[in-house]
């Protein structure tokens, strides 16, 4: 087995790194890092969040066509809608389950063998009417 070698900075190493930086000696972070060795291609990034220079990072600017922006919001508007749509079926379902229950309590039957009873095929006969 081959023993995997972990490299770590002192922070004076770091401070230096990110001072280069700074000054312009290096016109990027990939420069820096492929200067010094640095392997991790976000240990440079890293270091520059944690000792507070994020104004030296890239900045991300996401361009998108017009109808991108509506189309993000109408899927999540369906995803919400949907969402509440399942939330409701969910409280339907326990609510007709609890109304079963209670109706077999009522009838002095067990759940499992009213399903079973009434899983079989119907005669077409209508039951009598009462009153």
């Amino acid at each position: 087995m081959e023993q995997q070698i972990i490299y770590r900075y002192s922070t004076a190493f770091k401070r230096q790194v990110i001072e280069d930086i700074e000054s312009g000696r290096f016109c990027s972070i990939e420069q820096a890092r492929e200067h010094y060795g640095i392997r991790g291609m976000s240990t440079i990034s890293y270091w520059l969040k944690r000792f507070g220079r994020n104004e030296l990072l890239h900045k991300v600017v996401r361009v998108e066509k017009p109808n991108e922006q509506d189309e993000i919001r109408v899927l999540k508007e369906q995803i919400r809608h949907l969402k509440q749509v399942l939330g409701d079926k969910e409280a339907l379902y326990a609510l007709e389950k609890e109304y079963l229950d209670m109706a077999c309590e009522e009838l002095g039957t067990d759940v499992d063998s009213f399903k079973k009873k009434g899983s079989g095929k119907r005669s077409g006969k209508l039951p009598p009417e009462k009153g």
